[in-house]
Formats: structure tokens, C-alpha cells, sequence
């Protein structure tokens, strides 16, 4: 029975490796700039990383519920296309923000957009299933 959610779940471990590589430019950034931990400002690029990442745990935090919420009820092919949107818009945001930060709008209004879509969906379903 899992496999029918296999695309749901290959967005989850597609976001947990943008979560990793996020990580791994916060580390990246730290090293490079002489960054000591704790210490979460000094070099601006560090900070920007820093701030992907934080952001992307943020979105990660209320978008994986409403991804499986949605997949379990409403539609799971529909739940890994706007899971896959999300992610994309999510991968457009960190790559712009790490090169310019005003840049950064485009991927943030995909992701969000498609993060509404999940979470309406995922209510509807839930709704629906309440009265059913």
C-alpha cells in the first residue's frame, strides 16, 4: 500500500536533500568567511546562507504536513506535482538569494503559491472526509 504514495515521498527526500545542502553552504560559508559557532552573523555571504537555510526549515515545517495531508486526501499524483512546484520554487529561491537577494521574489511566489494550493487542498480533503 505505501508505494502508491512513492511520489510524495520522493518530494520529502528531494526536501531533505536541498535541507542537506542548504546545511552544507551554511558550512561552506562559515569556513570560508572564519565564521566561529556559535555565531550566526559576520561575513554578509554567510549570513545569506545562513538565511536560506533557516527559511527553507521554516517552509519545510509547514509544508511537509500539508503535502501528505493532501496526498492522503485528495490526490496523491496531484500532491507530487505541487510537492515537486514547491520544491522547485524553494531551489529557485536559494539559488537567487545566494547570488542576489533582491532576486529572490520569483522562486518565493512559486513555492508559496503551491504551498497554498497543498494547504487548501489538504483542508478541503479533510473537510470532505469530516463529512463524509
Amino acid at each position: 500500500m505505501m508505494h502508491a504514495y512513492s511520489g510524495p515521498a520522493l518530494v520529502t527526500l528531494a526536501n531533505c536533500l536541498l535541507l542537506f545542502v542548504c546545511a552544507a553552504y551554511v558550512g561552506r560559508c562559515r569556513v570560508r568567511f572564519r565564521i566561529q559557532a556559535p555565531a550566526t552573523s559576520g561575513h554578509p555571504q554567510f549570513e545569506i546562507a545562513y538565511r536560506i537555510h533557516m527559511n527553507t526549515i521554516e517552509n519545510t515545517v509547514a509544508f511537509q504536513p500539508v503535502l501528505w495531508l493532501f496526498a492522503a486526501y485528495l490526490s496523491i499524483p496531484w500532491a507530487t506535482v505541487f510537492g515537486a512546484v514547491w520544491l522547485a520554487g524553494r531551489v529557485g529561491y536559494a539559488w537567487a538569494y545566494a547570488r542576489d537577494p533582491k532576486t529572490r521574489s520569483g522562486g518565493f511566489l512559486v513555492s508559496m503559491l503551491a504551498f497554498a494550493i497543498l494547504s487548501l487542498g489538504a483542508a478541503w480533503g479533510v473537510v470532505r472526509g469530516l463529512l463524509a
